[in-house]
């Protein structure tokens, strides 16, 4: 595994287990056989309601809780700042851990225009020891500075929509120019846009010995991009990780880059400042 440093002083992987949609007792053991696999990022949300599943997880594994990295998000519900430290308390609660290695905003939501006074929450749990790694999900540029500025703190990482359709490089760009480390979810684009049936991909991935998927997580390595990916199977999990013996060229990464569809490439059309999660 490669890793990142943040600005904040954390070592992250470069891939990291993607849990959405991921529930209950089949969660627990799918989670475990990634962490027994060499996954040592486990990504999380109060919106996905798996929490609990993540803690149950890290508590029957044999790998120590120092040396896994579990991340939540903050609902839109609670983006007032009593509520938003009420929520990472109770969100600890039922993961069972004492703290986050890692804690995001899920979504700016600028309509009810209080992600600022969630972030100013993000910088005091971290002081209080709740957090270690503080960061941002779906921010663009405005949304950055406005809370850096307010604040005084940049935040280590953004975690934001990034696949071939929809390859957001302006954003990676911008956050490169603020020191944070891009996150990338929906690496594949889910189901209903291919994106792992892309010719161009699979081309390219036989030329290495790899699969569509490779190529996609790799692409992103290359661009400074630490990607969460969802992985069931323990074949897809050992495989997600199987993608630091090879580099694409400058000329295939651009080829890939030639995919992207702009705002219609988006998984479901999820503009952040558009989007209300709590709808």
């Amino acid at each position: 595994m490669e890793y990142f440093e943040t600005n904040d002083g954390a070592r992250l992987p470069k891939v990291g287990l993607g849990t959405v949609y991921v529930k209950g007792t089949q969660g627990v053991a799918s989670t475990l056989s990634a962490i027994n696999n060499g996954y040592r990022l486990l990504d999380t949300s109060t919106n996905y309601n798996n929490e609990g599943m993540v803690g149950e997880a890290v508590r029957q594994s044999s790998v120590p809780r120092e040396e896994l990295i579990i991340s939540s998000k903050l609902p839109g519900e609670a983006h007032d700042y009593d509520k938003a430290i009420l929520m990472i308390q109770e969100s600890l609660y039922r993961t069972g851990l004492d703290y986050f290695d890692k804690y995001l905003i899920h979504w700016p939501l600028p309509r009810i225009d209080k992600y600022a006074e969630a972030w100013q929450a993000l910088v005091d749990a971290q002081k209080f020891g709740l957090i270690k790694t503080i960061g941002v999900s779906n921010f663009l540029e405005e949304h950055l500075d406005r809370i850096i500025e307010e604040t005084g703190v940049t935040p280590a990482t953004n975690q934001i929509e990034r696949h071939p359709y929809f390859n957001n490089n302006e954003l990676i760009r911008a956050n490169k120019e603020r020191g944070i480390i891009t996150e990338g979810w929906s690496p594949f684009g889910r189901d209903k846009l291919d994106v792992l049936g892309i010719d161009l991909l699979k081309d390219i991935g036989k030329k290495y010995g790899k699969t569509a998927a490779q190529v996609v997580l790799r692409w992103n390595v290359q661009n400074d991009v630490l990607t969460v990916a969802k992985a069931a199977s323990p074949q897809h999990q050992k495989a997600n990780l199987d993608i630091f013996d090879f580099s694409l060229t400058d000329e295939e990464i651009e080829k890939i880059n030639t995919l992207d569809k702009g705002e219609p490439g988006r998984v479901e059309g999820q503009h952040p400042n558009e989007y209300e999660e709590f709808d």
